[in-house]
């Protein structure tokens, strides 16, 4: 996908009618075709594209308005950005005026600008744009009615200190973010508490510095994808008791932190669902939905995740049905803006719960998963992918596919072993040849040594995460001759509990 063709599917229908206002305001001929162009581009009308710029004139013709159109897009979306971030807008709106004020004289009216500003660049953590004021406040100190020097002076170096907390924060993030990557794409194997501790030493960042909605909100992100990727939620209970305790002494709903708020609502309530705490989890749901439906900018970014968490709940806590209709009408309603990773975390989830349900449907389900396994390796994870070609074996075989499940199963050696073997995953490995066996001799699930070497998956490790729960149970119903629904159901509720079950993917 082109980068042209990337920003158009950024903006919503009601921006897409400004937009094009916005063109035949700017447009002065009438034979400029950028209009056109975007109509091609929104209905991929690639005949009319080649019909309209087929000689070689023409041609340089289109890539000449291409590059105009796309930087009228980009004109267009920082000023829709701008408006739709209406506080920082207004900060600095008064800050130019300000300025203007100053330099034509009315002082009076300039100062109160600029404190106005201030307010709320302070209000919004807007550090840059806090120093930018105050040293423009500096350079015109020597004027009646401005503030005392040394206060103004204090000032700028407490903010000065702030915004190098800031980029001590962000750098360390960055840094963290590069090993988890690592970690996703190459196997790396590292200790997520030692690494955090060696890099804030790193930085020389102080412990009061970690307590802000920002530093919260990226701990905890950072915290989320480890687990997920050691598949063991257990192993950041101390981060998650860490946010509680500091979401608790906050004075109610800032708007100014509005995204990291919902943001940590929904990481909490992840680690609450991937520990079977559903209750838990759907209590902090609701209170993210709440907030989410404060501002359209925010419901719109945060829907899908919403959505899909909310079903797994539905559908692990014995409503399917509920769970299914859920994910099939997100998915009928998504847009075009939305995010193709989020779209696939939706597609997936769906199959396994139609693969759960001994569903057929889920094979024709199994059809939207089209993009390549690099791409799914890129943009979810290394681990995101071997899950998703696991479940395509198993519903290749549950619904006696056996030519194409054995495809899949050579291919899966072939792609992933090395990888396995690198990071000591040896369960997975375990799991796969559980279901070799079955595949190639069925009535082998009704011998007792199948059956124990089977069972043995859930025994030992601290972990009872569910999705490694439905993987296992897909092999258990081969002899209970019932639904892995049923069986995971039964897993969670009655069977084992929560410190017997180990990972698997």
């Amino acid at each position: 996908m082109d980068t042209l063709t990337k920003l158009t599917k950024l903006l919503t229908n009601n921006d897409k009618k400004q937009f094009k206002q916005f063109l035949q305001h700017k447009n002065k001929r009438k034979d400029v075709k950028n209009l056109e162009l975007l109509n091609f581009i929104e209905t991929d009308d690639i005949n009319g594209l080649n019909n309209t710029y087929k000689t070689q004139k023409n041609k340089d013709a289109y890539h000449a308005l291409r590059k105009r159109l796309q930087e009228s897009l980009l004109l267009f979306l920082s000023q829709k950005t701008f408006e739709r971030s209406s506080e920082t807008y207004d900060a600095l709106r008064l800050l130019v005026v300000g300025r203007f004020l100053i330099e034509n004289d009315v002082i009076a009216i300039a100062y109160k600008c600029l404190e106005k500003a201030e307010r709320l660049a302070v209000q919004l953590e807007q550090f840059n744009l806090i120093n930018e004021l105050l040293l423009l406040k500096l350079q015109y100190a020597h004027l009646p009615g401005s503030e005392d020097l040394e206060i103004l002076t204090d000032r700028f170096l407490q903010n000065q200190a702030l915004m190098q907390r800031e980029a001590k924060l962000n750098m360390a993030y960055a840094f963290l973010r590069k090993e988890l990557n690592e970690v996703h794409q190459k196997g790396k194997v590292i200790n997520l508490t030692a690494l955090m501790l060696t890099t804030i030493r790193k930085y020389k960042i102080a412990g009061k510095d970690l307590l802000s909605y920002k530093s919260i909100y990226q701990i905890l992100f950072l915290a989320n994808e480890y687990a997920a990727i050691q598949q063991n939620y257990g192993l950041i209970e101390r981060y998650v008791d860490r946010t509680k305790k500091f979401m608790a002494n906050q004075p109610g709903n800032a708007q100014s932190y509005l995204f990291y708020h919902i943001s940590i609502l929904y990481f909490l309530a992840n680690f609450h669902f991937r520990q079977l705490e559903f209750a838990k989890s759907t209590s902090l749901l609701q209170e993210m939905e709440t907030l989410m439906e404060t501002d359209t900018r925010y419901y719109s970014l945060f829907t899908l995740r919403y959505k899909l968490l909310s079903a797994l709940n539905l559908f692990y806590t014995g409503f399917a049905a509920d769970a299914i209709n859920l994910i099939k009408q997100t998915l009928s309603t998504t847009t075009r803006s939305a995010k193709p990773e989020e779209i696939e975390d939706l597609n997936i989830c769906l199959i396994m719960f139609l693969a759960l349900k001994n569903d057929r449907s889920s094979l024709k389900q199994l059809a939207q998963l089209a993009r390549t396994d690099a791409w799914y390796e890129k943009k979810l994870g290394m681990l995101w992918t071997i899950r998703k070609a696991l479940m395509e074996i198993l519903v290749q075989g549950q619904f006696s596919n056996i030519d194409t499940t054995t495809s899949k199963i050579n291919g899966f050696k072939r792609r992933y072993r090395k990888y396995l073997l690198k990071i000591s995953e040896e369960r997975v490995s375990i799991f796969l040849k559980l279901v070799e066996k079955y595949l190639k001799k069925p009535d082998i699930a009704f011998e007792k040594a199948y059956q124990n070497d089977v069972m043995k998956l859930l025994d030992g490790g601290k972990n009872n995460d569910v999705f490694t729960l439905s993987f296992i149970a897909w092999l258990i119903a081969r002899w209970k001759k019932s639904t892995a629904y049923e069986v995971v159901i039964e897993l969670i509720n009655d069977t084992y509990a929560p410190n017997e079950i180990a990972p698997l993917l």
